[in-house]
């Protein structure tokens, strides 16, 4: 975590690498970070960023005693979504849900490019949070939700219910919340999936029935989400490809920051992921990559993905790129050089 008052002194390993005056890629292969006495990154284990305390850095790279950190909670520490997952005892994949909550966005920090939330937000939220009195504790429908939840609403109300009984169904899903039976239905197949996938993340040996029966989940209710778990966890898989891909095309100067592409999972069966090249030098508005194809180019900008499983045609803006399924992200820049050419 960021300790309080201490915003100001995060450094990436961007940062660090221009301090030695070396490429983010030359510093990276190095490794100086993983030195005996370097300090330790302030972000969570397991982050896809590391960041640094710049005053820590400065200290070790001076050859002076390395200071501590505030040892002590301050409700203006800054935490980033595992962090806030930890502090409410859910999964991280609950914290995206429940982020979306009005007062969390409101409250949201950046620090080196890593969404960040204060201590003392995620406690209000925790005291505060929607559905906390669910139908296992009162009957009836969570407080403040009147006769229909907001649909963006949906998903942290059902991870409530679905918390408080493992076996609950769409049906009940829709008498406690007052929507739609598809819409029930759709946001605990989605919540079982995350899971069930968590589980299997945690216990590889598992098959997603099997984790799914661990989770308390009836085998009658969860064949969509164990179909669904198989996509999750190929989306997880390819995640950092795809990361690699995206960093190599902001380094290519198409996109203006390091965006992560945005994954979706088109019929709950498979993966697909786009990143907007929003740079005026881009060879294409966008860059679609699909796990039975790969990548292709887009031409639009607000929804490079074609909905349906039928693949667009060639034309207009629409140019698939040789190289496989997953060509080294140098691969792709080139591919996309030699469209523009």
């Amino acid at each position: 975590m960021i300790r309080a008052g201490r915003h100001h002194l995060v450094r990436t390993l961007a940062d660090l690498a221009a301090q030695h005056g070396v490429s983010t890629d030359h510093y990276t292969r190095l490794k100086p970070y993983e030195a005996a006495g370097f300090p330790a990154p302030v972000s969570s284990k397991g982050s896809r960023t590391r960041l640094y305390d710049g005053e820590q850095v400065d200290a070790y790279l001076l050859g002076k005693p390395v200071p501590p950190l505030p040892g002590e909670e301050n409700d203006g520490d800054l935490l980033d979504r595992r962090e806030c997952a930890a502090l409410l005892g859910v999964a991280p994949n609950s914290w995206d849900i429940y982020k979306r909550d009005p007062a969390l966005t409101e409250a949201k920090v950046e620090a080196g490019g890593v969404d960040h939330w204060p201590r003392a937000a995620v406690r209000y939220f925790q005291e505060n949070r929607p559905g906390r009195d669910t139908a296992a504790t009162r009957g009836g429908r969570p407080q403040h939700t009147g006769d229909q939840v907001p649909r963006d609403q949906v998903p942290a109300f059902t991870a409530e219910l679905l918390d408080a009984d493992p076996t609950i169904s769409a049906a009940t899903v829709t008498a406690e919340l007052g929507i739609h039976r598809s819409t029930a239905q759709q946001a605990l197949t989605r919540l079982r999936a995350d899971r069930i996938a968590d589980h299997i993340k945690a216990h590889p040996t598992l098959t997603p029935a099997e984790a799914a029966a661990q989770l308390g989940y009836p085998a009658g209710q969860v064949r969509r989400a164990t179909a669904r778990a198989e996509t999750v966890l190929r989306a997880r898989h390819a995640g950092p490809y795809l990361d690699d891909v995206a960093t190599a095309l902001h380094r290519a100067g198409w996109t203006t920051t390091e965006a992560t592409p945005e994954v979706q999972l088109p019929g709950d069966d498979r993966v697909v992921a786009a990143l907007v090249l929003d740079s005026d030098q881009a060879p294409a508005p966008a860059l679609v990559w699909d796990e039975r194809y790969g990548w292709r180019t887009a031409a639009s900008r607000r929804h490079p993905i074609a909905k349906g499983a039928a693949l667009p045609s060639e034309g207009e803006g629409v140019r698939y790129l040789a190289g496989g399924i997953a060509p080294p992200p140098g691969d792709v820049v080139a591919a996309l050089t030699a469209t523009d050419a």
